[in-house]
């Protein structure tokens, strides 16, 4: 059975996508000096050797996960969330906030308390840029990329004023970090001696339920449809402006708790550099993971192989860790001009006819030589 048209135009040129991108890292690569090759061989394999670069992999994944997913709503619903980072940031504040000012609470309900407090602080700050899109008609853009740095200074302001450690003010070392957030506030490690949490539980259960929420709920299809197009669905009586504010505040929500089950579940405390880039990762996790749950996770963990194997090249060959940064953007590169070729109905009407001559000339060929 041949494939139809469509299904061999999207693999081919998502093919040449890969490839493409894959050029690109190896040529940033051969201009560093290194050596391709085994450079990609420590990136890919290295990491997987044990557990412990295993464990490493799925930790770097979680937070992607979830930032991942919040991106995929915003990103379907028509609205380009580029602020996770700051609203990862903002997270992290309000989750740390509630954990030390409850620090006497159980953590069966601590904990619960400190993530909603979390999604709650993404939430608010998501809300701002879509509120400006949805009202106003501000470029989310520009709002959510001017927000990242409001959120950054506000952040590094409160680390080394109101949130910072007594004990760093005794020692005189000044390090911008809050104190250690109560043991109840905690997330459990699921294997002794390594970082790895059940937060990566929370992030699976919550890739189901947004598959739920986009594909199988009313509000889903109406999310879906604005993102589709616009004035198609305003015609369809769907209120656009609503589906705009709901998807900024639903993915600065996912954000916000990505920061909470950070510091929770591997810092355990408010630090500076604590995002590592994960609202900037997570868009490219969810554009490769075709925005879609079932494609972000397995997406997800390849980056967070890419994050490590990164980092173990820096030590192993002495090749910069910002490598990962430069495979980022061809990735990025490779997806965008992968969709607008297609997306492109001349393209495809090229390749379907040069499809169909050759089928028409091999078809030929073949009554040719049936009936020699």
């Amino acid at each position: 059975m041949k494939p139809s048209p469509r299904i061999l135009y999207i693999a081919l040129v998502s093919l040449a996508a890969a490839v493409a991108a894959i050029g690109i890292a190896a040529i940033v690569l051969a201009i560093l000096g290194a050596n391709v090759f085994d450079t990609f061989k420590v990136i890919l394999t290295e990491p997987l050797k044990d557990i412990f670069g295993i464990t490493e992999i799925l930790v770097r994944a979680i937070p992607l996960i979830l930032v991942g997913l919040g991106i995929a709503i915003s990103f379907r619903s028509g609205i380009l969330n580029i602020g996770a980072e700051g609203q990862i940031l903002m997270g992290i504040i309000a989750a740390a906030a509630t954990a030390i000012a409850l620090p006497g609470l159980p953590k069966i309900v601590l904990l619960p308390i400190v993530f909603l407090a979390g999604a709650l602080g993404g939430a608010v700050w998501g809300a701002i840029a879509g509120y400006l899109r949805a009202v106003l008609g501000v470029n989310e853009i520009l709002s959510t990329v001017m927000l990242n740095y409001i959120a950054a200074q506000l952040y590094g302001f409160l680390l080394r004023g109101p949130m910072i450690d007594p004990a760093e003010l005794q020692t005189g070392s000044g390090t911008p970090q809050s104190v250690r957030l109560p043991r109840s506030a905690w997330i459990d490690r699921i294997i002794p001696g390594t970082r790895l949490h059940w937060g990566i539980a929370v992030a699976l259960v919550l890739a189901v339920l947004v598959y739920i929420l986009l594909w199988r709920t009313t509000w889903g299809f109406k999310m879906r449809a604005a993102g589709a197009g616009a004035k198609a669905a305003r015609y369809g009586g769907i209120k656009v402006e609503q589906c705009l504010l709901m998807a900024m505040v639903l993915a600065g929500a996912f954000a916000g708790l990505a920061g909470a089950v950070e510091v929770t579940g591997v810092h355990r405390r408010a630090i500076e550099g604590i995002s590592s880039g994960y609202g900037f990762s997570g868009i490219v996790v969810a554009l490769f993971g075709g925005l879609h749950p079932a494609g972000i996770v397995p997406s997800a963990f390849f980056f967070g192989l890419l994050l490590i194997g990164a980092d173990m090249t820096q030590r192993m060959m002495s090749i910069p860790a910002n490598m990962v940064l430069v495979l980022q953007g061809a990735v990025i590169l490779s997806i965008i001009s992968a969709k607008m070729v297609i997306n492109d109905p001349y393209a495809f009407d090229k390749f379907s006819r040069a499809l169909s001559r050759r089928r028409k000339k091999d078809e030929s060929g073949k009554t040719t030589g049936e009936t020699a």
